[in-house]
């Protein structure tokens, strides 16, 4: 049995796959479980309390499975993957938030906080943009663990204009990771239909910032111990310093025009930056792409909020947009918006954002 694992006559409860959670399993009955949710550090960090493990039960009364929050309070509804399918679980969650409770279903299966989003997905969508010949994956750079930080790049390296998007810096925000994907596969099918010339706008693709941190399951950090999100121009991890080292890289002539971060948090939102921080070309590019779209996509309701950078503060976005002055975004996506809504989303939020590009383009 593998660390942190247990396991009675009637069932087991296991932490030995990719994105399992590091959390350690109580038995307090032959039918009863805890599992004990901690952080990959000690506080402070974020309240994102990741838990991810697999089950096998035997038929029988039902196995009664406590997450105990030994930092923070329950946030993520349970989701289960077994061979009947998946499934969004209702808890029953204590007065406090510090504990939620559930009961596993006879049979084999996963339950985590997200739907696990791990390397094989990834690569399944690198894959996917490959076959249709626009794109090619490059790794540039090896996490601390030695798994490789990979570049997804659409059109032609020496197109001028360079948009970045991020992705996955902080492991549980999975439904940011699934727009990213959406997001991602537009713009590859506008790449194949011409509807993007890849001779004057190339993109950058960085969908897995922090393989190491998703692999082992960690709250929000780095296996070493940083939030990535907080390192963008100290470069102290190599997750982040090999992004800085590939737009160091880019030749005479070609810089960034926009940066979008995908993240989640508890509601649809894209953090952009404040009035007295834009000029009017930015204001127009704005307006072009998001403005007219808070309440139009079905499903996919969502705000805007003007945030001024904090100086020195690290995020993708403040820095991005003091080192190049773009438009530099945070789109986060609402930890249980529906998974359909958010890749409809995402997509005509890409079809909507060349056009928006050719308005910033032309304000400058």
């Amino acid at each position: 049995m593998a660390r942190d694992a247990c396991a009675t006559a009637s069932a087991t409860i296991a932490f030995d796959f990719e994105g399992a959670s590091q959390s350690r399993c109580v038995i307090e009955g032959e039918r009863s479980f805890a599992v004990l949710v901690s952080p990959e550090h000690a506080p402070p960090i974020n309240p994102s309390p990741w838990y991810a493990f697999r089950y096998e039960v035997k038929p029988g009364d039902p196995v009664s499975v406590r997450l105990d929050y030994l930092e923070g309070e329950h946030r993520y509804r349970p989701k289960v993957a077994s061979s009947q399918g998946f499934a969004v679980m209702d808890p029953s969650v204590s007065a406090d938030g510090k504990s939620a409770t559930i009961e596993l279903p006879a049979g084999a299966g996963t339950v985590s906080g997200q739907e696990l989003f791990t390397s094989s997905r990834y690569a399944g969508l690198a894959s996917r943009l490959a076959a249709t010949g626009v794109a090619h994956s490059e790794v540039i750079g090896l996490s601390r663990d030695g798994r490789p930080v990979e570049a997804i790049r659409m059109g032609d390296e020496t197109a001028s204009r360079v948009v970045l998007l991020l992705g996955r810096a902080h492991p549980p925000e999975v439904s940011g990771a699934v727009a990213m994907e959406a997001f991602v596969e537009e713009i590859g099918s506008l790449f194949a239909n011409g509807s993007i010339d890849g001779a004057r706008l190339q993109f950058i693709v960085i969908p897995l910032l922090n393989p190491d941190g998703v692999a082992r399951g960690h709250w929000r950090a780095n296996l070493g111990g940083r939030d990535l999100n907080r390192d963008w121009g100290d470069f102290t991890q190599p997750e982040t310093r090999s992004v800085g080292e590939l737009l160091n890289g880019l030749g005479e002539g070609r810089s960034p025009v926009l940066m979008v971060d995908f993240h989640s948090t508890r509601e649809n939102l894209f953090y952009v930056q404040g009035e007295d921080e834009t000029d009017a070309a930015e204001e127009r590019f704005l307006s072009a792409w998001l403005g007219s779209r808070t309440e139009s996509i079905a499903g996919y309701p969502f705000t805007i909020e003007r945030r001024n950078a904090n100086p020195g503060s690290g995020t993708s976005k403040n820095w991005f947009h003091e080192t190049y002055d773009i438009p530099a975004y945070t789109y986060e996506v609402g930890d249980e918006t529906d998974s359909t809504a958010t890749s409809q989303a995402a997509r005509e939020l890409a079809r909507g954002l060349v056009p928006a590009l050719e308005e910033l383009a032309a304000a400058r």
